[in-house]
């Protein structure tokens, strides 16, 4: 799973964590139903977004988009309510061809096994399916993914050229005018053309922020191995990296003002308040975890100065191979992703990695406090995204 709106479920709450799950779950179905069960692989989370954004546009008279889907693995063999129709299918087209770029550029920087040259040229292959099960599901959904794949071809040849002095802005334009593309057509899908022009300018910069987030996180581990890294390449500081991003988000928000949403509350979050977060976490900045209690008082116990707060109780322990037996149970029911389960050796219990979160402490666990912004410019001015503040 790849992409940079990796929303927290504390923050996103029951009702839009369920609607972001039906659209994630929608995303893979749309892929294994077109594309055969490899394809499921690609199923990544910025590109969900291109079928959240479809049905927040839709005529609330009109179909609902939803379909109840049969017992899953990945949701511990439960039955759920999932995205389905041609917003999903976008969203599939749309990660074909970007999980293709990843490939190919992977092959290109000869990372791990891809740079043997029989792992290469089989990962070229793939890629190369890829693009043309997009090309066809794009087809289908009237979008011509030929914009895509122009983009993932010009950015090898302005990579090749940039150079210290290059504006970092010239290398993040294929990917910006990719999104941008993906973001408009949701517009013609949802029959709000008036919409295409607002999200087009959202889609831009959410790709450029995308491609920058992408490199800052990336920038030690090239420069490790000699991988070609934008940021590196063209001289660009971090500190100038982050006032770009500052300057994306704060763009996606003013041009997500402009469009025309029914249901905008699911969009609305993943785009104003989780890249922010995004942002942060790309940069290191310190987060918090729930369970922890940041604003503690002086000599509480936890907090800094106070008393160490007492062992929690001790449970008797499995041997090596029954809790290795116990491991399988909870993997095969897919417990360890999704549920609350006790630990297979030292009994004690757990919540599933997707219920893990990387919260800033600012509004880890309390009432978004986006509200406070103010003005005119407060990114809660005229907000739909379910709080309650």
């Amino acid at each position: 799973m790849f992409g940079i709106v990796r929303p927290c479920r504390h923050r996103l709450g029951e009702k839009l964590t369920a609607q972001w799950t039906a659209h994630l779950c929608g995303l893979c179905l749309a892929l294994r139903g077109d594309h055969g069960q490899l394809a499921r692989i690609v199923t990544n989370y910025d590109g969900l977004l291109i079928s959240v954004l479809t049905e927040a546009q839709a005529d609330p008279g009109g179909s609902t988009g939803r379909r109840t889907a049969g017992p899953c693995p990945l949701r511990g063999m439960r039955t759920a309510s999932v995205a389905h129709g041609e917003g999903a299918r976008l969203a599939a087209a749309v990660s074909l061809v970007l999980a293709s770029a990843k490939v190919r550029d992977h092959v290109a920087d000869g990372d791990g096994l891809l740079a043997r040259r029989p792992v290469a040229l089989a990962a070229r292959r793939v890629a190369a399916g890829w693009d043309r099960a997009g090309a066809r599901t794009g087809s289908d959904v009237g979008f011509d993914t030929a914009v895509l794949v122009d983009a993932v071809d010009r950015q090898t040849g302005i990579e090749s050229l940039a150079g210290p002095g290059t504006p970092i802005l010239t290398v993040t334009e294929p990917t910006e005018t990719a999104t941008a593309a993906a973001f408009a057509h949701t517009a013609v899908l949802a029959g709000q053309p008036r919409n295409a022009a607002p999200l087009a300018e959202a889609g831009r910069l959410f790709g450029r922020l995308a491609h920058l987030l992408d490199a800052v996180e990336d920038r030690e581990a090239d420069a490790a191995s000699g991988a070609w890294n934008p940021l590196t390449a063209t001289g660009t500081s971090l500190d100038e990296a982050r006032r770009l991003a500052d300057d994306a988000v704060h763009g996606i928000r003013l041009a997500l003002r402009e469009a025309e949403f029914t249901d905008g509350g699911l969009a609305h979050r993943l785009l104003v308040h989780e890249l922010p977060n995004s942002v942060r976490r790309a940069f290191g900045t310190p987060s918090c975890a729930h369970g922890s209690h940041p604003y503690a008082p002086p000599g509480a116990p936890g907090a800094p100065g106070g008393p160490t707060p007492p062992e929690p109780p001790r449970r008797d322990r499995r041997g090596l191979l029954a809790g290795c037996a116990v491991w399988l149970g909870l993997a095969c029911t897919c417990q360890l992703c999704c549920g609350t389960y006790e630990d297979p050796w030292t009994r004690e219990r757990k919540e599933g990695c997707l219920h893990n979160c990387d919260c800033d402490c600012c509004d880890c666990c309390e009432c978004c406090n986006c509200c406070s912004c103010g003005g005119e410019d407060g990114c809660c001015s005229g907000c739909d995204c379910g709080c309650d503040c």
